[in-house]
């Protein structure tokens, strides 16, 4: 699958041609820039690197220097393998958000917020006891019980508890393309997309 290397803005809402108001997600999409050109006869399968995002020069170890300069073209924050691209690409060419197209569908890959350690009423739903009667001391927000004693004398794998939540790679599909700006490169998608402010995400055609 083709694609492009974005940063999710924000979110804002557009009217559609029937006059609906559309919660829709703006991601800058900066022309990418094509850093490797991996071929069948040296790699053993087929594939475009393609980089964006600035980074500074003193911040970019020289093994990394040298693959960009191979480019042509300047250190970049984040770099990602595509495969089937409709085009023949060489080293230092630019694609921008043309290559979508509005009305179009796309799947979105990020990394979703931290939420720390969190227990189980945000991390899984659960409801809490409710009523605080006959006595009971700060139960109002605890798992119950978790398991048998003399058998099975331990915890079940896979028993909903507090722990880390959040923080993963996520995938949506089929986000439907509401607009494209190419003076901003801008890709305005309908819906919500994985990832904090300001994070790069994976956009894919």
């Amino acid at each position: 699958m083709s694609g492009l290397i974005g940063k999710k803005i924000g979110m804002t809402s557009l009217f559609d041609a029937e006059g609906s108001l559309v919660a829709c997600t703006v991601i800058e999409a900066t022309p990418n820039v094509v850093t490797h050109v991996k071929t069948m006869e040296k790699d053993g399968y087929e594939a475009v690197q393609l980089a964006a995002g600035e980074r500074r020069p003193k911040n970019t170890p020289a093994a990394a220097m040298g693959h960009y300069k191979k480019a042509n073209t300047t250190p970049k924050t984040m770099a990602h393998e595509f495969k089937e691209f409709p085009r023949d690409l060489k080293l230092g060419d630019s694609i921008g958000v043309d290559l979508f197209f509005e009305g179009g569908f796309v799947t979105v890959t990020g990394h979703g917020k931290g939420k720390g350690f969190q227990g189980v009423v945000k991390r899984h739903g659960f409801s809490g006891v409710g009523e605080a009667t006959h006595g009971q001391h700060d139960r109002s927000r605890a798992p119950g019980s978790l398991g048998g004693s003399s058998y099975p004398s331990r915890v079940f794998k896979g028993m909903r508890m507090a722990g880390r939540m959040g923080g993963k790679k996520i995938t949506t599909e089929n986000l439907r393309v509401v607009k494209i700006d190419k003076d901003k490169n801008l890709i305005l998608l309908k819906g919500t997309v994985p990832g904090a402010k300001g994070s790069f995400v994976i956009i894919w055609k």
